[in-house]
């Protein structure tokens, strides 16, 4: 079983920045897809950035250039840093941890941008 809790959302500016936060409960990104999906109001879910055991990031092209996936081993914890946020970037965003038939979801941080 892997907990995972995520942090960082709020109400931004557009143009603005967030970095959102993903701790898991032990150590598993040798062994996980670590990735971040978001929902907006309306829609369905849908990935934004993801993250390989190795360590490469792959992004969603409507955030290429603005978000960037990370991790921290030593903290258990997975970062994105979202720049030029747009209000389409609104919704609520998710952590996600995958291996296997194995899939462990947070329980979401909410993320506006508005003026």
């Amino acid at each position: 079983q892997v907990q995972l809790v995520e942090s960082g959302g709020g109400l931004v500016q557009p143009g603005g920045s967030l970095r959102l936060s993903c701790v898991a409960s032990r150590s598993i990104f040798s062994q996980y897809v670590m990735s971040w999906y978001r929902q907006g109001p309306g829609k369905r879910r849908e990935l934004v950035a993801s993250m390989t055991r190795g360590g490469n990031p792959n992004y969603a092209d409507s955030v290429k250039g603005r978000f960037t996936i990370s991790r921290d081993n030593v903290k258990n914890t997975v970062y994105l840093q979202m720049n030029s946020l747009k209000p389409e970037d609104t919704a609520v965003y998710y952590c996600n941890a995958r291996r296997d038939f194995y899939s462990y979801w947070g329980q979401g941080t909410q993320v506006t941008v508005s003026s």
